[in-house]
């Protein structure tokens, strides 16, 4: 259950960083002189080679959060029946449950259509490295914006069905002895 929650607060966090790296900008801008030629735009670019490569993971972690949200649905729905057994109220967890699944299937389709950018992979050559930098910055821009939608659509909801369960588990525990 821990490492659930450690999974699910990870991939939060990644969420988060997504949007806000979103909204940094990708490079400089520098001026050419005018007796000066335009530099090639597949030269070293180091730090759209950096976000490219988290981005991948992002969308990695991202794929695994989705493959398991039908996990965590599972220990909510045990939850709800075991308090129902237990003449509990389940109607917060249900509601909770629900918000988290709704908010699955809308930011799943989102995380799909990264697929077709991520392997496209525009501006990036197959191993990460820049082939064209504006390309790569609207790549970066474009995946940017999609995990953006992805954390507007889950709107915390997995955080919050998680800590709901977190609480009703802790208050449910056997008093331990005070004595141990």
């Amino acid at each position: 259950m821990k490492s659930t929650m450690l999974f699910k607060k990870t991939i939060l966090v990644a969420l988060v960083a997504a949007l806000t790296l979103a909204t940094i900008p990708a490079s400089s801008v520098f001026a050419a002189g005018t007796d000066e030629t335009p530099t090639p735009l597949a030269q070293n670019h180091p730090r759209l080679e950096k976000i490219w490569a988290r981005m991948n993971h992002r969308y990695e972690r991202l794929g695994k959060f989705f493959d398991k949200s039908d996990v965590l649905a599972g220990k909510a729905n045990k939850m709800i029946e075991r308090l129902k057994e237990a003449g509990e109220p389940t109607a917060e967890l249900e509601a909770a449950l629900a918000a988290y699944q709704d908010a699955v299937k809308k930011a799943q389709p989102i995380y799909e259509s990264c697929k077709g950018i991520i392997k496209s992979h525009k501006g990036f050559d197959a191993d990460g490295k820049v082939t064209d930098a504006e390309q790569a910055k609207a790549t970066i821009k474009e995946l940017g914006a999609k995990f953006g939608e992805i954390h507007t659509a889950m709107d915390g909801k997995a955080k919050e069905l998680i800590e709901l369960m977190k609480s009703i588990h802790d208050a449910h525990k056997p008093a331990s002895s005070e004595g141990a």
